[in-house]
């Protein structure tokens, strides 16, 4: 009975610390926020070279680690792979709060918040931009409506509107419809993504047509990564979230022959540029390979977003083990994020003039200032409160159904997790 009661003490005491460390995030970044929304950009260190920094790379990787949604959500409802359902569940959680730092993330970087519906009233049909906008905006409805079902669970709308609830709730039979709206809005845009930096004429280290294809590679391999990640790490946390182990190591091998497709396409897309020189291309790769990126690219993003984690999730003895399969989940979300640090600044780093004569070739620099690191922790602040929150009051991690039947549903407890790692 003691211990029992120092259990559930030291599990009140650790929520206690986890969301007064959660509130301090979001207390510097409401600062951060209000500066930047007072004073305008000039607080930040961005410039008209560099006017990409620290918020859009926090917005592409949100929507990158939002991916695992509509890929496993396509795998659960138009595959047919019933059995990843439980999973399908959490990664559309987790969409619906990537996308939402995502809008976060731009409110702060478009310098003028208040015009943030323009793009919705003024069509500019010839920019990748604006549908990449309207794909984010239909999308994150999209996902609203599949997480009606996960919200319905919350104990008090269901105790004061249980009519309301019980509509939530039907919106799962829609599920199907709208994991084909989704599959089509999210590969649109997060192939757009990668579009917008590639068909930029102007800035040679971009201009190049994989760009579309390795962002939506990178994007399905970072979201079912964290989606995988977030279930491992809530059911050492907390007994609300349980999880079927089998089916999380499943995802996992799949994530790590993933890896070693996309490690042979990053290779091929980074030998491609060596074949000949081309002005600002090649000091690109040069600001990649061997200058002030460098370490990002080759140990950030190569080593151990890429290769380490996937050696360790094709091996089935570091796979098994939950600590080690974390690890390397861990090591794909932060090699996803490397990857569009490195895409966002390389290109913006070197300069081509193209005055009459001579191409010459010049050089920015960009260190985030204060206001937009305080800003940026508010946005991640927001993300993580939201999914734990989720996690609590949601039931967002919960695998004990939609399993199949000839299936033994193995959900374990936390402890019996911690034991066996």
């Amino acid at each position: 009975m003691i211990a029992r009661l120092r259990a559930k003490l030291h599990r009140v005491n650790a929520w206690t610390f986890w969301l007064g460390f959660l509130g301090l995030l979001l207390a510097i970044g409401l600062t951060g926020g209000l500066l930047v929304f007072w004073k305008g950009l000039v607080v930040t260190n961005l410039t008209d070279l560099v006017p990409w920094g620290l918020w859009i790379t926090i917005d592409l990787s949100s929507i990158a680690l939002s991916a695992g949604a509509f890929s496993l959500c396509a795998a659960v409802y138009l595959i047919g792979l019933k059995r990843y359902e439980p999973v399908a569940r959490t990664a559309t959680f987790i969409g619906l709060i990537g996308y939402s730092m995502a809008m976060l993330s731009l409110l702060l970087d478009i310098g003028r918040p208040e015009r943030f519906w323009h793009a919705m009233v003024y069509w500019n049909t010839h920019s990748l931009l604006w549908e990449v906008t309207m794909c984010v905006c239909l999308y994150l409805t999209v996902l609203l409506f599949e997480t009606m079902p996960i919200l319905a669970n919350f104990e008090w709308l269901r105790g004061r509107f249980p009519k309301i609830a019980a509509k939530m709730e039907g919106a799962h039979h829609y599920a199907p419809y709208l994991a084909i709206a989704g599959l089509c809005l999210s590969m649109l845009h997060q192939s757009s993504l990668g579009a917008v930096y590639g068909v930029l004429k102007a800035r040679p280290f971009w201009y190049k047509p994989e760009m579309a294809v390795l962002f939506m590679f990178s994007a399905i391999l970072g979201g079912i990564s964290l989606t995988i990640f977030a279930s491992m790490f809530s059911s050492r946390l907390t007994p609300r979230a349980r999880v079927n182990d089998a089916l999380l190591e499943r995802l996992a091998h799949f994530v790590g022959w993933a890896l070693a497709a996309y490690v042979y396409f990053r290779a091929w897309d980074w030998l491609a540029m060596t074949y000949t020189y081309q002005p600002g291309r090649s000091e690109g790769l040069a600001l990649v390979t061997s200058g002030p990126l460098s370490f990002n690219f080759w140990i950030g993003e190569m080593l151990i977003g890429a290769i380490v984690p996937m050696i360790l999730l094709l091996r089935q003895s570091t796979r098994q083990h939950r600590f080690w399969r974390m690890a390397a989940l861990l090591m794909v979300v932060g090699g996803v994020v490397a990857y569009r640090w490195d895409v966002n600044l390389s290109g913006l780093l070197v300069v081509l003039s193209y005055l009459p004569g001579e191409a010459t070739v010049a050089y920015a620099s960009y260190t985030p200032s204060l206001v937009e690191i305080m800003a940026g922790m508010g946005v991640i602040g927001f993300g993580m409160t939201a999914f734990s929150l989720g996690v609590r009051y949601l039931k967002v991690v919960d695998h004990r159904f939609a399993i199949e039947e000839h299936e033994s549903v193995n959900v374990e407890s936390p402890v019996a997790v911690t034991a066996k790692a």
